[in-house]
């Protein structure tokens, strides 16, 4: 299998209404537990990929967001988790536009 590096930043609110709560990122099924900024992962780079992260706070999960990347997408992805407990995140390709960047 061939194989490419995506960079995946992790941005959680200034003013989140939670604290000490990490994201889970799941790649192609696996999950695993991640810090909050920057990271790089493999992933499969002739085939689609489903990207999805989560916040789980020992009760329950929330900030829910699913991305499918493709093979002609950028290797760049921004996920922002929500301001509230029981909101849901958001996965998009990052631009060089992007302010968050």
């Amino acid at each position: 299998m061939v194989t490419r590096r995506i960079e995946i930043t992790l941005q959680k609110p200034r003013f989140a209404l939670y604290g000490r709560i990490k994201p889970t990122l799941v790649i192609g099924g696996r999950g695993q537990p991640t810090q909050w900024g920057l990271g790089t992962w493999q992933v499969p780079s002739d085939q689609t990929a489903l990207i999805s992260a989560f916040l789980y706070n020992r009760l329950w999960r929330f900030g829910q967001a699913e991305f499918v990347l493709d093979p002609i997408h950028a290797a760049s992805l921004v996920y922002r988790a929500p301001v509230l407990p029981f909101g849901r995140g958001r996965i998009y390709v990052q631009t060089s536009a992007d302010p968050s960047a």
